[in-house]
């Protein structure tokens, strides 16, 4: 059997639940078709950023030289700390290349190799040990036919509270909601969870820093969740310091080949 398709490189409040997303009811109601508008001014060029508040749009094409293709990103909405944004794209693999991730469009909150938003606004860093509440919501639709990919958040944590442009991380975790077309996590599987009423799988590999990914065995399209939990599984497991700080946070689409789009109806990061 071929090998999955691989990603490169806790305590919820009572209110607080991962929003199990599988009827058509649901999926109708994120809607495939949302708002249009801000297609109008889409922006297709390699790391093309969109600026939305304390976040921004990040068109990160890190793996393009892997592959041939397109994409696209654009802002729909924002309301306070609530936005909506979407991205389009089409790709191929180079040969020997398909199983490569060629892009992860999503939004960034904090550190990405530099501030682009003030920090302050960011809320970011905190020290994992302080267990700081890091609720988000997210309601989204995707296609993706043919195609593989994945739908995610990605943290960044470092060993310093003012890590900049040159620091690399220490740490990486991802909380995978969604996988199409035979997606899988970098590294093997560790063990499992239950966060958020949900059983999650902990993959772990090494890319130059720690790569944990907590992947759900069940596609959602909305999730209601405290990111924080997710850490301190790992800090239980002496995976991961209380002594490291979370700097960024973002959360998007990886892309390894094929046709599709990704929709957020609404997101938002609340931390404290």
């Amino acid at each position: 059997m071929a090998p999955p398709m691989q990603h490169r490189r806790p305590r919820l409040p009572k209110k607080a639940k991962t929003l199990l997303a599988s009827s058509v009811a649901r999926a109708a109601a994120v809607g495939v078709t949302v708002a249009q508008a801000g297609e109008d001014s889409k922006k297709c060029g390699a790391f093309d950023t969109v600026t939305m508040g304390k976040y921004y749009v990040n068109k990160n094409l890190w793996g393009q030289d892997d592959g041939t293709g397109t994409q696209c990103v654009w802002d729909t909405s924002r309301s306070g700390d609530t936005i909506g944004w979407g991205t389009s794209y089409t790709w191929a693999g180079k040969a020997g290349k398909g199983n490569a991730v060629k892009s992860y469009a999503g939004t960034v909150l904090g550190w990405h190799w530099d501030w682009k938003v003030d920090r302050a606004a960011a809320e970011l860093p905190v020290r994992v040990g302080d267990r700081k509440p890091i609720r988000t919501t997210w309601q989204f639709s995707v296609s993706s036919s043919p195609g593989t990919m994945n739908v995610a958040y990605d943290l960044w944590l470092h060993a310093k509270n003012d890590a900049d442009r040159q620091d690399r991380p220490t740490d990486e975790v991802m909380v995978w909601l969604n996988r199409q077309g035979g997606a899988g996590p970098l590294g093997t599987m560790y063990g499992s969870v239950s966060l958020g009423g949900a059983m999650w799988d902990i993959y772990q590999g090494d890319i130059g820093w720690k790569v944990y990914s907590f992947v759900l065995r069940t596609n959602i399209i909305g999730a209601d969740l405290d990111l924080d939990d997710f850490t301190q599984a790992l800090v239980r497991r002496k995976l991961l310091s209380n002594n490291k700080y979370l700097s960024g946070i973002e959360s998007g689409s990886e892309v390894f080949r094929g046709s599709g789009r990704l929709d957020t109806k609404s997101y938002s990061v609340d931390i404290g």
